[in-house]
């Protein structure tokens, strides 16, 4: 029955989509049958690495927050804690605190409903309690007087021994959460995001104490990811034969592109300095590992969707969009470097806005729609194409559907954030990204060199060592009919350069370009 929608007008531009996929998914066992080596020795040094660094942050952070909180006990791990160290507020009643923020609500209704809904946080002293002398305990006694075997738990200090006085200053870092998306149900919201953006205020501000312990915060929470995702991970799922063999799957993100399981490596940090790559290495002695990598694929693929033409022309010219970033977001007040610009220059595009980030940093992202009208203009024409056909079709044939999509009072559409990445997202990595990596494996065909992986935007090949030079030239073969291959398959005319950029090494983390 799904088979035979391909063949109706509404359903054929799927077609394209189907074949693709089912080549995919040929190319995808075979990666998993060729397996990705480990270093099972590098495996257990990057442990043991990642387990000394998150125990000297532990150590700082419970300084820090013994500083802040006076003796109330703080649990690093717990979000509502968390919340009580940074924002200095608590809810009084966390039912109610729960169901009285909206997401949209009136900014002076937000502020007037956290004053009212939440008391502000004091440092405390512990003191020994009265009732059970410091022991948490009391033994109750019989009409006879003599005493039950068991000893009862104090209510009074709820069993530690002590109790805890509030003093007269306020505790913790006592940001304010700008708006009512800050609102969590225990409090405000301690995530990735948001401690970046605080982090930011405190660093114009000033505020070093707070950069350094939010800093150590989101490393923290990287380092448990870290152990618990990836070393652990591929300990648990590297097989007998010595092999990590990843399984990638294209049926789990909304967009098309590959997921990942066991563990699901394209949650990895991009960039190049994640420890955990370098215990991945050829499975020949002298072998080598090359990442191919697209440079800038999305930002590309938005260029040619709009036809952008400053976008074009940047790309065309090789601009360097991360210092421009930063030298918009530093001349706006927030001293930021090349690389932390790179979490912004792309943003907007995956549907981030300016709203509840810091001054600097919406500076840039009001900046971003301004200089490139034609992305701007784009996005304005989907969010029209999905209202008026509860759809959106991609230049590859693939389809999105909105069904509830609208338009609200303000003018604002609902599901923008999707409307906006779905394309681009799904263009560049669901549809250029795997046609690319099954023409890279049909070239590889007659050689030893195998691909083991494909992340994000990148495809890694294990090189046997008589096959360096060879598979070089297949990349930059590859390199040189992309347009044509990508064109031909979908049926368009692809006016943006795409590049593939290539570096290798003995393992998958100490690599040099070679293209």
């Amino acid at each position: 029955m799904l088979y035979k929608k391909l063949y109706t007008e509404e359903y054929a531009g799927l077609m394209n989509t189907v074949v693709l996929t089912n080549r995919v998914a040929v190319t995808l066992a075979r990666i998993y049958q060729n397996g990705f080596t480990v270093d099972v020795n590098k495996l257990n040094e990057v442990k043991d690495e990642f387990e000394q660094e998150k125990a000297d942050t532990e150590k700082r952070l419970n300084i820090q927050v013994k500083q802040l909180m006076g003796d109330t006990r703080i649990n690093l791990n717990s979000p509502e804690q968390m919340s009580w160290v940074i924002y200095s507020r608590k809810p009084k009643d966390k039912l109610e605190w729960a169901n009285t923020f909206s997401p949209y609500m009136e900014i002076d209704e937000y502020k007037k409903n956290v004053k009212s809904k939440s008391d502000i946080v004091y440092k405390t002293e512990a003191q020994q309690c009265s009732d059970c002398q410091g022991t948490g305990y009391y033994r109750k006694v019989k009409k006879d007087g003599t005493p039950y075997a068991r000893p009862t738990k104090c209510d009074t200090c709820d069993s530690v021994g002590y109790i805890f006085v509030p003093s007269k200053m306020v505790a913790g870092l006592k940001f304010t959460a700008p708006n009512a998306k800050w609102v969590s149900a225990n409090g405000f919201t301690v995530n990735k995001t948001n401690l970046a953006t605080l982090q930011g205020i405190a660093r114009k501000n000033n505020l070093q104490d707070a950069v350094t312990f939010l800093s150590d915060l989101q490393r923290l929470s990287a380092l448990d990811t870290y152990l618990s995702s990836f070393v652990e991970g591929i300990n648990t799922y590297t097989k007998a034969d010595g092999k990590l063999h990843v399984r990638l799957l294209q049926h789990r993100t909304a967009t098309g592109r590959f997921s990942g399981a066991d563990p699901n490596m394209q949650n990895m940090p991009r960039g190049g300095t994640f420890p955990v790559k370098k215990v991945f290495i050829s499975r020949w002695e002298g072998g080598q590992i090359l990442e191919a990598d697209f440079a800038q694929l999305e930002f590309r693929v938005s260029a040619y969707l709009s036809q952008d033409k400053t976008a074009m022309k940047e790309i065309e010219d090789g601009f360097d969009v991360h210092s421009y970033t930063a030298s918009v977001i530093s001349d706006a007040g927030e001293k930021t470097s090349r690389q932390e610009a790179k979490a912004h220059t792309f943003a907007p595009l995956y549907g981030a806005t300016g709203f509840g980030r810091t001054n600097a940093q919406a500076t840039y992202y009001k900046h971003f729609t301004e200089k490139y009208k034609g992305i701007a203009l784009w996005h304005s024409k989907l969010a029209k194409e999905a209202i008026s056909t509860s759809k959106i079709t991609t230049p590859s044939g693939r389809q999105f559907s909105f069904p509830d999509v609208r338009r609200n009072s303000y003018g604002k559409v609902s599901h923008f954030t999707q409307i906006k990445n779905y394309p681009v997202q799904s263009f560049a990595t669901a549809d250029i990204v795997p046609l690319i990596l099954v023409n890279i494996e049909k070239e590889l065909s007659s050689l030893n060199s195998c691909i083991v992986n494909s992340v994000h935007d990148s495809i890694v090949i294990d090189i046997h060592p008589n096959e360096v030079e060879k598979v070089i030239d297949i990349i930059k073969i590859v390199n040189s009919r992309m347009i044509s291959l990508i064109n031909s398959t979908f049926e368009l005319e692809f006016n943006v350069p795409l590049l593939l950029e290539a570096k290798i090494g003995n393992n998958w983390l100490d690599t040099k370009d070679v293209i």
